[in-house]
Order: C-alpha cells, then sequence, then structure tokens
C-alpha cells in the first residue's frame, strides 16, 4: 500500500474562485483544507476572471496554513483545459477532479501533471459522485496504487449523486449504503474520504447531527460550504483529549520493556493488541498536527 503523509481533513470549505471577498477572507479561516472552486461555483462568464484571481492569490501567499486544492472542470469540458493550466502554474497541493467516472479520468490528469517537473508534488483528489463511481469506486481507489496516480482523497458529492438517482429527498438515508461503498474502497486503498456538504448552514443542529453520523461512519472530515461550519466540523472529527489520552496510554503500555514483544496485553480492564498500537500512533499524530505541534 502506498504511503501518503498524514494530514488533518476535518474541515474542508468550498470557496468559490471568483468571489474575491472570500478568497482573500480564506487565508484567516481555522478550517483544514480549502477548496478553491473553478467548477460549479462559478458561472461560464467568470470563469477566465476566477482563474487570473486564483493565479494572483497564489502569487501573494505562496505559504498557507491550510491545504489548498483547486477543483477544475472535467478536462473534457470546454473549460477542463484552460482550468488545468491555470490550476498547475498555482501549484495547490492537490487539484479535485470533478465527476470521476472511472480510474482513467484520474490518469489523464496524472499524466498531464507529469509533462512538467515543476508539478511533481500537487496531489490529486477525486469528486465521487455519479452511479459510475459507485460501480468503479474499488477500482477508482486502486488507482491510487498505480505509480505516479498521485491519488490522496475522496470527495463526496452527494447533491449530484442524488440528483442522478433521482432521490426525492429530503435527508440521506437512502445513500448511507453506497457512502459506505465508498469508505471501504478508500480505506482498503490508504485513501483518506471526506463526506458531502451539507446545505442547510444555518441549521447547526441539523449540521452537527450529520458530522456526528459521518465520523460515526469513518470520513476523515466533511465539506463545507460556509465558514460558521468550520468550528463544527473540527470538533466532530478532531481527536477528541479523552481519545489522545487512551490511545497515549497504549503506546506507553507496549513501550514498556515486558511488552514490546507482547501480540497482546491487557489495559485497565481490557484486552489491546498489537493492531491497536498503530491506530494509537497515528492517532496521536493526528493530534499534534490538528494543534499544529
Amino acid at each position: 500500500m502506498t504511503s501518503r503523509p498524514l494530514r488533518p481533513r476535518r474541515s474542508v470549505l468550498y470557496v468559490p474562485a471568483a468571489n474575491e471577498k472570500a478568497v482573500a477572507k480564506s487565508e484567516t479561516l481555522a478550517c483544514d483544507a480549502v477548496i478553491y472552486d473553478l467548477e460549479d461555483a462559478v458561472a461560464p462568464t467568470a470563469k477566465d476572471e476566477a482563474r487570473e484571481r486564483l493565479r494572483d492569490h497564489f502569487k501573494a501567499h505562496r505559504d498557507s496554513r491550510h491545504e489548498r486544492i483547486i477543483r477544475i472542470n472535467a478536462l473534457s469540458s470546454e473549460f477542463g483545459p484552460e482550468d488545468f493550466l491555470a490550476a498547475r502554474a498555482c501549484r495547490p497541493d492537490a487539484i479535485l477532479i470533478p465527476k470521476v467516472d472511472v480510474p482513467r479520468d484520474i490518469g489523464d490528469v496524472a499524466d498531464m501533471l507529469a509533462e512538467t517537473d515543476a508539478a511533481d508534488t500537487i496531489r490529486l483528489w477525486a469528486m465521487m459522485e455519479t452511479p459510475k463511481a459507485i460501480l468503479n469506486a474499488a477500482k477508482i481507489a486502486e488507482w491510487g496504487e498505480t505509480p505516479g496516480s498521485r491519488l490522496d482523497c475522496l470527495v463526496i458529492g452527494a447533491n449530484d449523486l442524488a440528483k442522478d438517482l433521482r432521490l426525492p429527498g429530503p435527508g440521506r438515508a437512502e445513500l448511507m449504503p453506497l457512502m459506505m461503498e465508498l469508505i471501504v474502497a478508500a480505506r482498503a486503498f490508504g485513501l483518506d474520504i471526506v463526506d458531502a456538504v451539507f446545505n442547510a448552514f444555518r441549521d447547526e443542529e441539523g449540521f452537527a447531527a450529520e458530522c456526528r453520523q459521518a465520523a460515526a461512519m469513518g470520513f476523515d472530515g466533511k465539506t463545507l460550504i460556509h465558514p460558521i461550519q468550520i468550528e463544527g466540523a473540527n470538533a466532530a472529527f478532531g481527536v477528541s483529549a479523552e481519545r489522545e489520552a487512551v490511545a497515549a496510554a497504549i503506546v506507553a503500555a507496549f513501550d514498556k520493556p515486558e511488552n514490546r514483544d507482547a501480540g497482546v496485553i491487557g489495559l485497565d480492564g481490557r484486552m489491546v493488541e498489537r493492531l491497536h498500537l498503530e491506530e494509537a500512533r497515528r492517532t496521536l499524530a493526528l493530534a499534534a498536527l490538528q494543534r499544529g505541534d
């Protein structure tokens, strides 16, 4: 399995690239990642202006506290090739590919990135928002094992998926089995996966409930449409003090000389296997990243 850097992705905020004020403000926010959107959030007549705005913003902010991602239009679309060139020039942490149906949708972008040495560090994220994406989830995730694939994270697009499936809504109970399929695919091949947006951004209780649900399902975080959702997402998907303490106790227990070769130990009245040690170390590393240590 390909080793990837650990990144906190509790809160992933969409920012319309055409909105000058929102783009500027993004650098001040407490989210883990920002997706600068050149796709759905930008009208066709504003595409050129949005690309130039991103170029200027990235030149002015070469370093950022956030992980920065640019969502482009599909390469097969009218705007996709120009979006790609603009995104590559900005050198974000990742490019988000919309409406991924098959692994080749990722491969085409990876091949174009490979044409320049300047973009070696750019990763790829994949929007999973079509029925074909669900059917091909395992193959798409497995593509991340291909040398040069750059695939790092899956993003669920529930609005588009529900539309294509002709689900009446509201709610997303019908989507839950499909979302679990995507989580399984991501975990099988070591990818992160973030949940879809919650549309009613002023419904704090509904948002909190959906975050708790997504965290319990195993998502790494949630995509957001408004800055007021950042705090709730960070809390729901973050490493709590209690969870960090448990992880620290597991690591300390296995570090004792008498336990260093043990496969199973007893800790506070429960059985702990060595497989729990790996997850405990990951939890501690993630907690440190979330604090900015």
